[in-house]
């Protein structure tokens, strides 16, 4: 038992009070007999941060202060919740309450992702707890069992679905035939797409995510800068209806992998990376629609878990951030400690070049004899096997007429079939390449995507 004694308060220190911030507050106060029973103490908000008060008419005027660092190196305070977003201030109010032994929880994915060693090694050298499960798939319990439950297994993949926005728009656009641009603009007036929309749609939210991820899965510490990163603006109709040609769907994918090492001497790594890709419409991550997400995890002994919910919003967010204050709270009434860092295994993180995948390459072609041995002999120039070529009658790209050639790789490593695109952008035959999109089999065969050689 800490010297405080079961029956002291836990006072509480939150920055920000935006729309998961103002949640905070509310269950705080509504679920307060709760809190404090699952505790062993009463949890109380000993101040809350902002910027603007008077957009806080809410909150208790002796709560609200602007000087968050003077609220987080206050006496009374045992824990600091941080809820700004953004790389600093939060980085240094977080630091200033670690380093004073504060317990620290933070939503903040992208302060993780960018610089989460510093916030560990803060923690660790103090001896106090830091948590973060509301910073990936909001209210979904994901990371607290990749650090805890899965402690004793060995994990070998996270792959999933872990931006709502961008899922909304893939969603629309499989359904209805919609373009980007009208599924986007869609997306905006529900809400679900930020007025500038890019940290989504460009892959960089999902990217910290991955990161994060990445991290906890195999004991390595992987940063935002790690994770290769591309977003959905290029998706188009055709790509929709080419995927479903196939059986499958289009979805942004983080995915988190334990490469093996080689015979050849390469080293066991990790790769981290978000891309749209096709996947099996028989795959449980194609039926997540909407706003939704979801990740698998696969494990040397668990085998494959799914984590499905709403990854975003205010309520589920502070649901996340509560669960965290719980177990901090009850560890310093305790006296004990949570789950340390934990990067022991250091493992180097492979480039995008070096991870092997299939491919879906669609091309606008010249409509006359020899395309095709053209366009197969730089495929096999480069070492890409194709396992199957669909062809579809075009429109009159040039006098001779035109068609449009789809081709289904093999796996191939990513350096070479960027190398192959780039040869095939140089045929005389070739009009353009109108899209290469990856093909995620995550665990299916070939046979089972409908693709024949």
């Amino acid at each position: 038992m800490s010297d405080r004694g079961q029956s002291a308060p836990v006072r509480v220190a939150l920055l920000g009070c935006g729309t998961v911030g103002s949640e905070i507050v509310r269950l705080l106060a509504e679920q307060a007999d709760d809190l404090a029973a699952r505790v062993g103490a009463p949890v109380e908000l000993a101040g809350v941060a902002v910027r603007r008060p008077h957009r806080h008419p809410e909150l208790p005027s002796e709560l609200v202060t602007t000087d968050a660092h003077a609220l987080v190196t206050r006496e009374d305070v045992d824990v600091v919740v941080e809820v700004i977003g953004g790389i600093e201030p939060a980085r240094t109010l977080l630091l200033e309450a670690l380093k004073a032994g504060k317990s620290a929880i933070t939503a903040n994915k992208a302060l993780l992702a960018e610089d989460g060693a510093t916030l560990a090694e803060a923690a660790d050298a103090s001896g106090a707890d830091l948590y973060y499960e509301a910073s990936v798939a909001g209210a979904i319990p994901l990371l607290r069992p990749l650090r805890e439950s899965l402690a004793g297994d060995r994990i070998t993949r996270v792959a999933g679905i872990v931006n709502g926005t961008t899922n909304y728009i893939l969603s629309a656009m499989t359904v209805s035939g919609a373009s980007y641009a009208d599924a986007l603009e869609q997306a905006t007036r529900l809400g679900y797409a930020e007025a500038d929309p890019s940290a989504d749609v460009d892959g960089y939210d999902a990217a910290s995510k991955a990161a994060i991820l990445a991290s906890l899965a195999f004991h390595t510490r992987v940063t935002a800068a790690d994770v290769h990163c591309e977003g959905i603006r290029a998706v188009t109709a055709a790509d929709i209806a080419a995927a479903d040609v196939l059986g499958c769907t289009i979805k942004l994918l983080a995915i988190c992998e334990r490469i093996p090492g080689s015979d050849d001497g390469d080293p066991e790594s990790v790769s981290a990376r978000v891309y749209p890709a096709m996947i099996p419409a028989s795959h449980p991550l194609a039926a997540v629609d909407g706003a939704f997400n979801a990740v698998f995890v696969e494990a040397d002994a668990a085998g494959q878990l799914m984590f499905y919910g709403q990854g975003a919003g205010g309520a589920p967010t502070a649901s996340a951030v509560l669960g965290d204050l719980v177990a901090v709270a009850r560890n310093r009434v305790i006296g004990g400690r949570g789950p340390r860092d934990s990067s022991y295994a250091s493992l180097p993180v492979r480039s995008i070049g070096g991870v092997p995948t299939r491919y879906h390459v669609s091309l606008e072609v010249a409509d006359r004899a020899g395309v095709l041995a053209a366009i197969a002999g730089e495929f096999a120039r480069h070492q890409v096997s194709i396992a199957a070529v669909r062809q579809t009658g075009g429109g009159a790209v040039d006098g001779n007429g035109g068609a449009r050639l789809v081709v289904v790789t093999h796996t191939a490593p990513d350096a070479a079939l960027a190398s192959t695109v780039e040869a095939l952008s140089g045929l005389d035959v070739v009009y353009g390449v109108e899209s290469v999109l990856r093909v995620e089999d995550l665990g299916r065969s070939v046979s089972a995507l409908g693709v024949t050689g």
